[in-house]
This record gives C-alpha cells, structure tokens and sequence, in this order.
C-alpha cells in the first residue's frame, strides 16, 4: 500500500499593490519558496496558487503555496477558501506573517494560539469559523519610533530581502518540515 505523502498549503500574508514591504514579507517568502522549490505559481481567481510535490529535508510533501489577491486585513476569506480546496485540516496549515514585536530576521512558530492583534490573522481564524489550530509563523520585522503603519509600509532592506531568500528560508523550510513529519 503507498504511503500518502502531506499536502500541506503554506499561506504568505500581505498586500500585492505594496510588494517588498514589511507587512507583505509573509508574500515575499512565498516567492522565495516557489523559486527554490520550483514550484509554478499563477493567477486565480482569489489570489495565486502553486503546487508541488517536493522533497523538504527528508520528507516528501505535497505543498501548495498562497498568496491572496484581496489587501491583507481583510484576506481570510479568499486563505480559508483556498484551504478548503487543498488541505483537509487546519493542521495542515501554515500561515506566515509580519510581527513587529519581533526582532528583525527572526520567526517565532506556534500551533494555534490568538491573533496577536494582527488583523490578516484575525481575518482568517473568522473566515474559519473560528477555528485557531493552524500553525503560525511570525517573522520578525522590528520596529522604529515612527508610526506603525508607516513602518510596515516602507520597503524591506536589501539585506532582509537576500536574508528571506537564504538563511531565513532555510529557518522556514525546517518549520514546514516540522508540520509535514507531524502529518
């Protein structure tokens, strides 16, 4: 009998009119997952999608990667319909984020657990009926004295860009390794 391999979707949170921002980081490692994984992604209705089956660490996955189309606060809608679609429990989920409670080039992950005040997060737990027992990726962003919303809004330095595209993804494949050896 074959053995069934994950599916696992991993969600980047952020808003496709502000690419390269701090609050669209969750999105940006989206696409450094796609282009090290080779996974194809293309448009759709609610937002872009990509599948593969790929080998991560020493675990064979189905992964599918989302980015929606709708602005972040108000996303859940369109993540919970694409999980719907790919996955079969909310374990299988992993959502990535900004946090700017969070020093820069670091994540923290966790199953389940609040919304932390982030509003794209809030959006999907209520898009899920409520249901919190997916897992979460907060990278860190920092902060400045500014203004928060100006903060999360300017654009990632070159070297938290090269960061997300090396090492950091290397931190977040392991975390999706781990969700995948617990499916």
């Amino acid at each position: 009998m074959p053995v069934a391999i994950p599916r696992i979707l991993v969600v980047g949170l952020g808003n496709l009119p502000y690419p390269m921002t701090r609050h669209s980081v969750g999105q940006v490692i989206i696409d450094s997952l796609a282009s090290r994984l080779g996974i194809h992604m293309s448009a759709e209705r609610n937002g872009i999608l990509g599948q593969g089956n790929v080998t991560i660490g020493e675990t064979m996955v189905s992964l599918h990667l989302f980015k929606s189309k709708a602005l972040m606060n108000i996303s859940g809608p369109s993540i919970a319909a694409a999980f719907r679609r790919t996955v079969s429990s909310p374990s299988s989920l992993i959502v990535i984020s900004d946090s700017l409670s969070h020093k820069v080039e670091t994540l923290h992950a966790r199953l389940g657990g609040s919304a932390n005040g982030h509003n794209g997060v809030k959006s999907i737990i209520s898009a899920l009926g409520g249901e919190m027992n997916f897992h979460r990726i907060r990278v860190g962003i920092g902060r400045d004295e500014t203004d928060a919303a100006t903060y999360v809004m300017r654009k990632l330095s070159s070297h938290e860009r090269q960061f997300w595209n090396d090492e950091g993804l290397d931190l977040i494949l392991s975390e999706i390794e781990k969700v995948a050896f617990k499916s």
